[in-house]
């Protein structure tokens, strides 16, 4: 049984965490708030003190971290995980970044001996909970075969796409679509709602045709009842459309509707609502009918 590490235990962090242990692996935990390893060391898991401390008790090491300035922290900080690489050992990076943090993310923790994976997931809290995320894996393909007990425990689907930086844009442009179909999804509700129609209706038309999408069948409902149970939060969905505007911006393509869209959630986050479900976009868009 291979030794696991994992550092970042937030909404998707947990579920995935706790499935390792399901699966019978052992595991090394931590986070910057303490208190949030508690669930996991009541599983049997290990808490260390230090991202560092993790490294050094594991074969592999997972993170899953909030943003890019979390995610340079905790690798290249003071008691990083870089601190803790040596020959043999491998770190697994699943947060959400972009390319070019990927790419020196894997230079710092190659120079130190170590192999990399970017491993970014589709799907949000209750495909954590469930380990049926799908793993957008880059890089060493050592590690990827050495890794793919731990990802099975955690996805459904497990996709290899190359070099360093591939698996970065591929949640990008995952994301990106998301947050602009979520952003029309509420524009439509509320043209519709304001026309006299019910919002019921609209979703059931939208349910019963080609656009029919697992979002908009959990999303919808709450959108017109105004809850927002946290599976994504709004300010990660900001955070991934204006990544991927910045790829845009590098590869001279234009994103017309992605800007769009990243006006929105903007808009959204200034009215409060960062680390409401991003679904809460929805209160940037006059619903006041609904």
């Amino acid at each position: 049984m291979r030794n696991i590490g994992f550092i970042g235990l937030g909404i998707m962090g947990t579920p995935m965490a706790m499935n390792l242990i399901k699966a019978g692996f052992k595991l090394t935990v931590w986070n910057r708030t303490s208190d949030k390893c508690n669930a996991l060391t009541e599983m049997g898991a290990v808490k260390a003190v230090s991202p560092r401390q993790v490294v050094e008790l594991s074969d592999i090491t997972i993170a899953m971290l909030a943003d890019p300035r979390a995610v340079e922290a905790v690798c290249l900080g003071d008691d990083g995980v870089v601190a803790g690489i040596k020959p043999g050992k491998g770190y697994v990076d699943m947060s959400t970044v972009s390319p070019e943090t990927s790419q020196a993310l894997a230079v710092a923790v190659r120079n130190a001996g170590g192999l990399f994976l970017e491993a970014p997931v589709s799907g949000s809290k209750k495909p954590a909970e469930d380990g049926t995320l799908v793993i957008l894996a880059a890089g060493d393909r050592e590690l990827f075969d050495q890794a793919q007990p731990a990802l099975a425990a955690m996805g459904k689907r497990i996709l290899f796409l190359g070099e360093v930086g591939q698996g970065a844009r591929m949640k990008l442009v995952a994301n990106m679509v998301m947050g602009g179909m979520m952003a029309m999804l509420c524009e439509g509700l509320a043209l519709g709602t304001k026309a006299g129609l019910e919002p019921a209706d609209i979703l059931d038309v939208l349910d019963s045709g080609a656009m029919a999408n697992p979002m908009f069948k959990l999303k919808g409902p709450q959108i017109t009842q105004r809850s927002f149970p946290t599976a994504f939060p709004l300010k990660h969905a900001q955070k991934d459309l204006r990544l991927a505007l910045n790829l845009g911006n590098q590869l001279g393509q234009a994103l017309h509707t992605t800007a769009s869209a990243n006006e929105l959630y903007k808009t959204a986050l200034g009215m409060g609502l960062g680390d409401s479900d991003f679904a809460a976009v929805s209160r940037a868009v006059d619903l006041t009918e609904i």
